[in-house]
């Protein structure tokens, strides 16, 4: 699948968070600019079409697995180099309802975040 038949707004490309796109195969069908500045030491760009299980500890490729075949969501928070990131893995569904694929959403957060309780 190329990238151009994914239908992405522009808006998405440049976006302050690393956005990678996975089909159901776990090949990498997409990344935004700042996905390939993430992934530059392994490839950048060059990893589109690489299967992502390739890069996943046994515990990580258990959950992947587990949501491509049931749906839903994975969210945590690491800290890499001094920098705190929140991960946000979900599925995409295809028009027919099934599941594509997984979407990664990996954004830098604030070591001192502040958290609200809404009523």
């Amino acid at each position: 699948m190329d990238t151009d038949s994914l239908k992405l707004p522009e808006w998405i490309f440049s976006m302050n968070c690393a956005i990678t796109v996975v089909d159901k195969d776990c090949r990498i069908i997409y990344m935004n600019d700042r996905s390939r500045q993430t992934f530059a030491n392994r490839g950048g760009a060059k990893l589109i079409g690489h299967n992502i299980i390739d890069y996943h500890n046994p515990r990580s490729i258990e959950i992947i697995r587990r949501l491509l075949k049931e749906g839903g969501s994975n969210a945590y928070t690491i800290e890499k180099e001094g920098v705190r990131k929140m991960i946000y893995q979900t599925t995409w569904h295809k028009d027919d309802g099934s599941i594509g694929g997984l979407v990664e959403l990996s954004m830098i957060i604030p070591e001192d975040m502040p958290h609200y309780i809404r009523h």
